[in-house]
């Protein structure tokens, strides 16, 4: 490819994380912005992506925080679900929580189902009853959603 734009950046930033070679999508950020490239909301999307499937805890704050500081872009639920995926797998879920308290929009049913099953997986039952609850006034039709506290 001759020259590269930003969707082309992101898409391939994207594919790499979304596929498990989260360091080569890490690598390739580092020269997109060393091409002078700007990254947006997608681009954080991608190595926030990045950071869950490789589990850098630290870095995966660190890339949020400058997309907010930094970069002066607006998370939004797409960006706080990839934190609140990262932070449990590193046994992190009061954080996760406290994360989802202080997001400036609702929680959506993703980041419930994904807090609540992060609880399951780290037997934090007083954690998964307010994950539950609050999954159940998200989606309170759903049957599914009692079936997640059971043991598996």
């Amino acid at each position: 490819m001759k020259t590269k734009d930003l969707i082309s950046w992101n898409t391939l930033i994207g594919g790499l994380a979304m596929h498990g070679r989260g360091v080569d999508a890490l690598n390739l950020f580092i020269r997109m912005k060393n091409a002078g490239q700007k990254p947006d909301g997608i681009t954080f999307l991608g190595i926030l992506c990045a950071c869950t499937h490789m589990g850098p805890v630290e870095d995966g704050l660190a890339y949020f925080q400058s997309m907010v500081h930094d970069k002066s872009i607006v998370p939004q639920i797409e960006h706080y679900g990839c934190m609140v995926d990262l932070l449990p797998r590193a046994g992190r879920l009061e954080q996760a929580m406290d994360f989802v308290s202080k997001m400036p929009m609702e929680p959506d049913v993703v980041i419930g189902a994904g807090l609540l099953g992060a609880c399951r997986t780290h037997k934090n039952v007083e954690l998964a009853e307010v994950a539950l609850q609050r999954l159940i006034e998200l989606e309170p039709k759903n049957p599914a959603n009692y079936g997640k506290m059971w043991p598996g």
